[in-house]
């Protein structure tokens, strides 16, 4: 750069393999503008944007959040008329702001075809052991996790016991080990090996190893015909089977392009004792290897046979997506992605009286904020070098079906998507002294952060035991986006606020997600800190601002598992 001109020469990265000689572009995402003034440090908050955060402002965030969580929206259920109610607000808002429309037919709506599937009390689920067979109840003996004609298991098939179910080279572990399970059920434990060393399987936070989605799909690969989860009774709060089975009595939902599913369910622990007959540890004695770290995987002589039952529908839900144009002519060929899911889990089982999930701070509170930053953006004098793209994807409590639609089909190629911050709830404790980057470990995303908190007077501290450490990332949409090549990032409050000691602010935090999360408790009724709400709508402001402003895009780490779908999305133009 000299004399306030800057002078760029394009590249190209050739490569020779067996299909020959290949040229990937790789400068186009670090251009600018002759002459533009550009930050020079990847986490400098231009003045404009920190103009903007004094205009933030909770009287129109907590408007936006009690729209869309009203009773009118009924809980926002994938593919309801209270979601289609909420992306109808939504698209409304971003059209007042001034947004361009960025889904289908010059419209705000990307259309997102889905499946919708509940299981009936006729399905017939049977365990047979030697001379003796018993039938078990959906509901009361086993839930669902997969649900569809396809999940069908017509005669008994033999099962194998497979400890925790996980595979983790990084670990040097397998419950796989010697074990085939070809043409079986696999059966294993909730839950992950326990640790006290956070270099083993997080210490004692959960890592991404102990989700059952992601065991399922290890024996899926393996050649399972299905599995059978078995709740672990290590945890003191594990959770109760009432509860269990008011999260399962929601409507399964999936992509419609989603392959069918094999059978895969949770057994509860009385009806799975029938399982370990006859074999050399019966389940008491497996949960006591469980408690003591001496977990071992064996064949079972029991076999298992499902005939399911459902009623299924069609559903075409929507994510809504709209662009603020940047002022960069050749920055403008890349962009931000900003994203947050409006959808919740809807109508269903009523506790105390009320049957409404009304998903205040999960997530209307999030997409409230999202609009905010869209609309004193938009407002401010001088616009972001790059544009910003803000999605509010559909179906991500179905397993972030919104977000992983969105890459297949994006509205700007993936590979000029220079990064994700999303947005999962904002802070209502209390204000903080502290945020926690989930995913920073994985790009330089996770110095971008710390440089902006810190000129915000904020420290960075380390995701801690209650925010799930590695697992807390594939909880939300970040997840699909890092799959898809994009640096990802959620930004949430830390563990130090202005009025709780962090002992105390930590015991509120577990409370609220035993007392609210995924209730119908999360509702406007709930104590909730203006102040914490607009700071927390700030950090993510100056964060998208100084990413939208910035000359270096943000990279994968050495290392991580995501970079390679990036180099893949550059390779393939996408």
């Amino acid at each position: 750069r000299t004399g306030g001109r800057m002078r760029f020469v394009s590249f190209t990265v050739q490569a020779i393999g067996r299909a020959g000689r290949r040229t990937f572009l790789l400068a186009p995402l670090l251009l600018a503008a002759e002459g533009a003034e550009v930050p020079t440090s990847a986490a400098e908050i231009p003045p404009p944007v920190r103009a903007a955060l004094d205009a933030v402002s909770e009287e129109r965030i907590l408007a936006h959040a009690a729209r869309l969580g009203s009773d009118a929206m009924e809980g926002r259920g994938t593919g309801s008329p209270g979601e289609d109610s909420a992306a109808a607000y939504i698209a409304g808002e971003l059209r007042r702001i001034g947004l361009r429309p960025m889904g289908d037919d010059g419209s705000f709506f990307q259309r997102v075809p889905m499946r919708g599937s509940v299981p009936l009390s006729e399905s017939r689920l049977e365990a047979v052991c030697a001379d003796t067979s018993a039938l078990f109840t959906l509901g009361e003996d086993y839930l669902l996790y997969t649900l569809g004609e396809e999940t069908l298991i017509p005669q008994p098939v033999p099962l194998v016991f497979a400890g925790y179910g996980i595979v983790a080279p990084e670990f040097d572990y397998s419950d796989y080990q010697e074990m085939d399970v070809e043409g079986r059920v696999v059966v294993f434990l909730e839950g992950e090996p326990p640790s006290d060393d956070p270099a083993y399987f997080g210490g004692a936070a959960p890592t991404i190893h102990s989700l059952p989605e992601i065991k399922q799909r290890a024996a899926l690969a393996r050649g399972a015909l299905g599995s059978v989860m078995v709740p672990s009774t290590r945890a003191p709060e594990a959770a109760t089977w009432e509860k269990r089975a008011r999260n399962f009595a929601f409507e399964h939902v999936t992509l419609l392009t989603d392959i069918p599913r094999n059978m895969n369910l949770v057994l509860r622990e009385e009806a799975a004792r029938l399982l370990f007959r006859g074999v050399p540890y019966s389940l008491d004695e497996v949960l006591e290897m469980d408690r003591s770290g001496t977990i071992r995987s064996f064949p079972l002589r029991s076999r298992i046979r499902f005939q399911g039952a459902h009623r299924e529908r069609g559903i075409l839900a929507s994510n809504v997506a709209g662009l603020l144009e940047g002022s960069d002519p050749l920055l403008g060929k890349s962009c931000l992605l900003l994203s947050a899911h409006y959808d919740h889990l809807g109508i269903g089982p009523a506790v105390d009286g009320d049957s409404i999930y009304n998903g205040i701070v999960d997530n209307a509170l999030g997409c409230a904020g999202l609009l905010e930053i869209a609309e004193v953006l938009a407002r401010g004098p001088v616009p972001t070098l790059r544009p910003i793209l803000f999605l509010f994807t559909t179906g991500e409590e179905k397993g972030l079906l919104g977000a992983r639609h969105y890459c297949s089909r994006p509205a700007v190629p993936l590979h000029r998507t220079i990064a994700n911050i999303n947005i999962q709830g904002l802070a209502i404790l209390d204000v903080f002294d502290d945020v926690i980057g989930i995913g920073s470990e994985y790009s330089t995303l996770g110095g971008h952060l710390d440089a902006v908190a810190a000129e915000l007077g904020l420290s960075v501290s380390r995701t801690s035991s209650v925010h799930l450490a590695r697992e807390a990332f594939a909880r939300s949409d970040q997840l699909a986006f890092a799959q898809a090549g994009i640096p990802a990032l959620l930004i949430t409050d830390g563990v130090r606020y202005r009025g709780y000691s962090e002992r105390e602010g930590l015991r509120r935090f577990i409370e609220w997600e035993k007392e609210r999360y995924h209730t119908p408790f999360d509702d406007m009724s709930q104590p909730m800190s203006g102040e914490a709400i607009v700071q927390h709508c700030r950090v993510v402001l100056a964060a998208a601002g100084a990413l939208a402003n910035t000359f270096t895009p943000p990279q994968w780490n050495e290392g991580s598992e995501y970079a390679r779908a990036r180099l893949r999305s550059i390779a393939e133009g996408r």
